[in-house]
C-alpha cells in the first residue's frame, strides 16, 4: 500500500501543479540553482494553458492561470522559470500579477522584421508572378500577374517587393496591393521616341552609357556645348533622360541639366569674325574643329541653334560660336580704286572695252549684286540680285563683267561676285513636282504605280520586290502624311526600280545608312519591304519634311548646288536635296519619276492641304550583317588614336582598347553602327568606328560578297572541276589567305579560294565575287 501511495502522489503532483507538467528530468534541476538572470523585459507568448505561481517551481502557490495565447512580460530568470508580469482585465479593469512560469508553455515573440522604405521604384514583371498577402511563399496567392506588367514599389522585406497592381475586371478597374518576389522584377525603364531637339548645357553635364547614375561618368561636358535628341528615356526612378550622341557613342544626359532649343530661321545677314575662331562640327566646343575662321572672315547665316549659327565655310558645313561674331554691314557704294563692281578703274573708254559670248555655265552670286545697263560701275543699276541666285551668262567683257538676264532685264555684272558651279536648280521653272508640298496627298493610284514597275521589269527582265507593292506606298502615305507618288518614286530612284543589290539583299529600297564609303555593308537591312516603306515616309516625315528639324530646308523635294571641286553652297541649295543627297539633280531625277507616273496638275497642286502633322521618329529597325567565320580585319587608325571595345552592345564599360595594327576577326555590324568583334579569342562590342570614313579606322582582309545568284562552289580552280554547291545573290563569304595575308588565288587570277569549316577545297570564279566591301 505505501508503493501504491507514492504513485497516488506523484500523480496527484502532476494534476495539481502545472497543466499537463512534464517529469523534469534531474539535469534541469541543476540549471534551476543556477543564480538569476535579469531580462530586458522581453515579450512572450503562452503556448497552452500555463499556472503563474508565487516562486519559481511547481512546489509554489498558483495565482493564477494565464490563457494559451497570450502575450507576458519576462523581467527575470531562473533556471528554467521566468518572472514575468501578466496583464488581463477583470470586471472592466486591468490587473497586473508578477508571478513565474515554466519555460515549457512559453515562447518568444519574434518581432517581425522591418521593412526597407526606397525612393518610389516602377518595376517589370520577368515572368508570370503571384502577388502574395504577405511576403512570403507561405502567405496567401491574391492573384497571378503576368509576365511584362509595370509595378511601383517603394518598399521591401529581404527580396519581397510590396506592389499595387491594377487590373480589368468585369468592365472596372480593381487594385491589389502584396507582395512579389524580387527574382521576378527588374527595374522597368520607359524608351520612347520624340520629336528631335538640341539641348545644350548651361554649366558642366555629366553624359553617361545609361539613363542613371549607376555607372561612371562616361564624359564630362562643359557649359554652352549642344545635344541633340529624338529618343527618351524615362527610368525606374522617373527621372527623364535623353539619348544622345557624342564622340561616336551613344550616351544619356539628365534632362534637369539642360535646356531645350530648337533650329530656327534667322533673317539671312552676313557677319564678320571679331576674332581668330573656328568652324566647329556640331554646336558646342566639344565638338571637332573643321577649320579655322580669321579674324574679320565674313560668313553668311540664316539658321541658329541657341548661341550658334549654322553655316559653310570653306567647302564645309558646321556650326560657329555667335558671340565670336558681329553683324556686318556693307559699306556704301561709292567710287573707289579696287576689285568691285564699284571700282573707277574698272571703266575704260567705251571703244576699248570688247565683248565675246562664252559657254552657257551656271554661276551662283556671292553677294547682293548690282545688274548695271552697261560694264561699268557708273552705269545706271537695273536691279540688284540676291545672293544666292543662280544665274547663266551669256558673254563677258574685257574689263571683267558678265552680261546676264534676271527679272525680265538684261545688263552686267562684275565677275567677282561670281562663282562657276554644278546645279540642279531649273532656273525659274517650279511648275513641277520637284516644288509641291510633299505633305499633300496625291492622286495616283496603286495600279498607276504597279505599271510603271511592270514596264521597267518587261523591258529589262530584271526581277523587281516593288512588283505590285502600289498600294503599300497608297497606304503608308495616308497613314503619316506624305505624298504617296513622291515615295514610290524616291524607291525607285534609289533602288533601280526594286532591282539594286541593298534593295534584293537587304529589302532596303531608299540606300538608307548607306554611305558613300561603304555603300552596301553600311545600308540598313530591313526584314520586309513594307517596314523599309513604312520606316521610310515617318523618318522623311518627322526630320526632313519637318520644320523644326536641322533637316528641313523646305518641304520639297528641291536641288542643291556644288561648285567645282564639289562642296555644296548653302545659300543656291535647297529642298530635301540640300542634305539627302550629294547629286545636285536628285530632286530633279526623283520629280521626273514622278511626272513618268502620274503627269503633274498644277491646278490640283495650288490648293492640295499640306498635312503637318508631325510623327515621333522611328527607331533605328533591329537588323544587320552578320559575317561568316575567319574575316580577318585589322586597325588603320593613326597611332595617337585607339578603338574602345566594350563587353556587349549598348554598354560603354571600356573593358579593352586596340589600336594601329592590332589584328581581330569581324563577326557583325549592326543596323545602328555596333561591330561585334573577337580580339585575342574574346569577344567585344565597338561603336566607335564612323562609317563614312571607315578606311581611317579598320579594313578588311579578305571579304567577298557574291555579285550573281546561284554561283557554282567547286572543288578545283576551273569549270572542270565539279560543283559542291551555290552561293546566292550578295552572299558573304570568307576567302582563304597566305600567310601575308594576301588572298588566295589560282594561278591565272581568276578563283579565290574559300575558307571552310572542315579546311576542304572551295573555289569560286573571281567573276562574280566582289571584294572591296570594307576593304
Amino acid at each position: 500500500m505505501k508503493n501504491i501511495g507514492k504513485v497516488v502522489l506523484i500523480s496527484t503532483s502532476l494534476f495539481l501543479g502545472e497543466i499537463a507538467a512534464p517529469i523534469v528530468p534531474s539535469g534541469l534541476y541543476q540549471v534551476q540553482a543556477a543564480n538569476m538572470v535579469k531580462l530586458d523585459n522581453a515579450s512572450y507568448q503562452t503556448t497552452a494553458n500555463v499556472n503563474l505561481r508565487m516562486g519559481p517551481s511547481t512546489n509554489n502557490k498558483i495565482i493564477t492561470q494565464i490563457p494559451k495565447s497570450k502575450t507576458i512580460t519576462v523581467m527575470e530568470q531562473k533556471g528554467s522559470w521566468f518572472k514575468v508580469s501578466y496583464q488581463f482585465t477583470l470586471t472592466g479593469k486591468k490587473v497586473t500579477k508578477i508571478g513565474w512560469v515554466t519555460a515549457l508553455y512559453i515562447e518568444k515573440i519574434s518581432l517581425a522584421p522591418k521593412t526597407t522604405q526606397f525612393q518610389k521604384t516602377t518595376f517589370q514583371t520577368t515572368d508570370h508572378v503571384n502577388i502574395r498577402s504577405g511576403a512570403g511563399t507561405k502567405y496567401k496567392t491574391l492573384r497571378t500577374i503576368p509576365k511584362g506588367i509595370a509595378l511601383i514599389s517603394s518598399e521591401k522585406l529581404s527580396d519581397w517587393y510590396k506592389v499595387t497592381y491594377t487590373y480589368p475586371s468585369k468592365g472596372k478597374n480593381v487594385t491589389t496591393t502584396g507582395w512579389v518576389k524580387g527574382t521576378y522584377l527588374k527595374e522597368y525603364y520607359k524608351y520612347s521616341t520624340i520629336t528631335g531637339a538640341y539641348y545644350f548645357s548651361k554649366k558642366t553635364v555629366k553624359l553617361y552609357s545609361t539613363p542613371d547614375t549607376k555607372r561612371s561618368v562616361v564624359y564630362s561636358m562643359e557649359g554652352g556645348n549642344g545635344l541633340y535628341s529624338a529618343y527618351q528615356v524615362v527610368n525606374s526612378v522617373g527621372q527623364i533622360w535623353y539619348r544622345v550622341s557624342y564622340n561616336g557613342k551613344s550616351l544619356y544626359v539628365y534632362s534637369g541639366d539642360v535646356s531645350k532649343y530648337t533650329l530656327t530661321s534667322v533673317v539671312a545677314a552676313e557677319y564678320q569674325a571679331e576674332l581668330d575662331t573656328y568652324l566647329y562640327a556640331a554646336y558646342g566646343k566639344a565638338y571637332t574643329k573643321l577649320v579655322r575662321i580669321p579674324k574679320q572672315t565674313i560668313i553668311f547665316a540664316k539658321q541658329r541653334i541657341g548661341d550658334w549659327y549654322k553655316v559653310s565655310y570653306n567647302g564645309k558645313s558646321g556650326y560657329v560660336y555667335s558671340g565670336d561674331f558681329t553683324k556686318y554691314s556693307k559699306p556704301a557704294e561709292t567710287p573707289s580704286t579696287g576689285e568691285t563692281d564699284k571700282d573707277e578703274g574698272n571703266n575704260p573708254p567705251v571703244n576699248a572695252v570688247t565683248e565675246e559670248a562664252i559657254a552657257k555655265n551656271t554661276y551662283a552670286v556671292t553677294d547682293q549684286l548690282n545688274l548695271r545697263q552697261v560694264a561699268g560701275t557708273t552705269a545706271t543699276i537695273l536691279t540688284t540680285i540676291p545672293r544666292g541666285t543662280i544665274i547663266i551668262p551669256t558673254s563677258k567683257t574685257s574689263n571683267g563683267w558678265y552680261k546676264v538676264s534676271y527679272a525680265g532685264k538684261s545688263g552686267y555684272v562684275f565677275g567677282t561676285y561670281l562663282q562657276q558651279v554644278i546645279t540642279g536648280d531649273p532656273m525659274g521653272v517650279r511648275d513641277s513636282y520637284q516644288f509641291i508640298d510633299l505633305r499633300t496627298q496625291s492622286l495616283v493610284t496603286a495600279s498607276q504605280i504597279n505599271n510603271y514597275i511592270a514596264g521597267y521589269v518587261k523591258n529589262t527582265g530584271k526581277t523587281s520586290i516593288l512588283t505590285n507593292k502600289g498600294q503599300v506606298f497608297i497606304e503608308v502615305g495616308e497613314k503619316y502624311g506624305v505624298n504617296a507618288l513622291y515615295l514610290a518614286a524616291h524607291a525607285i530612284h534609289e533602288s533601280s526600280f526594286g532591282t539594286s543589290p541593298i534593295s534584293i539583299a537587304k529589302n532596303n529600297l531608299f540606300g538608307f545608312g548607306a554611305y558613300d564609303a561603304a555603300p552596301y555593308a553600311a545600308a540598313y537591312r530591313f526584314a520586309s519591304v513594307e517596314l523599309c516603306i513604312d520606316y521610310i515616309a515617318r523618318e522623311m516625315k518627322s526630320t526632313y519634311l519637318n520644320p523644326v528639324n536641322w533637316k528641313y530646308q523646305g518641304a520639297y523635294l528641291g536641288f542643291s548646288t556644288k561648285t567645282l571641286t564639289n562642296a555644296r553652297i548653302d545659300a543656291s541649295s535647297e529642298g530635301m536635296n540640300f542634305f539627302y543627297a550629294t547629286d545636285p539633280n536628285w530632286g530633279k531625277a526623283v520629280s521626273q519619276h514622278m511626272e513618268r507616273i502620274l503627269s503633274y496638275d498644277k491646278a490640283y497642286y495650288l490648293v492640295a492641304n499640306a498635312d503637318t502633322s508631325v510623327p515621333t521618329r522611328p527607331s533605328i529597325p533591329v537588323g544587320g550583317d552578320v559575317f561568316p567565320d575567319g574575316i580577318v580585319a585589322s586597325v588603320t587608325l593613326p597611332t595617337d588614336k585607339q578603338i574602345v571595345l566594350n563587353s556587349k552592345k549598348g554598354v560603354h564599360d571600356a573593358v579593352k582598347t586596340i589600336k594601329k595594327g592590332t589584328p581581330f576577326y569581324l563577326l557583325e555590324k549592326t543596323n545602328d553602327f555596333w561591330l561585334r568583334v573577337i580580339v585575342d579569342n574574346k569577344e567585344y562590342w565597338t561603336n566607335d568606328v564612323d562609317f563614312s570614313n571607315y578606311k581611317n579606322y579598320f579594313s578588311v582582309k579578305n571579304l567577298g560578297r557574291v555579285t550573281d545568284s546561284g554561283l557554282n562552289i567547286r572543288t578545283g580552280p576551273g569549270r572542270s572541276y565539279p560543283s559542291i554547291g551555290k552561293l546566292g545573290f550578295n552572299a558573304y563569304v570568307s576567302i582563304a589567305t597566305k600567310a601575308d595575308g594576301s588572298l588566295i588565288m589560282d594561278s591565272s587570277k581568276s578563283w579565290y579560294q574559300l575558307k571552310t569549316a572542315d579546311a576542304s577545297n572551295a573555289w569560286v570564279s573571281a567573276a562574280y565575287l566582289y571584294t572591296k566591301d570594307l576593304n
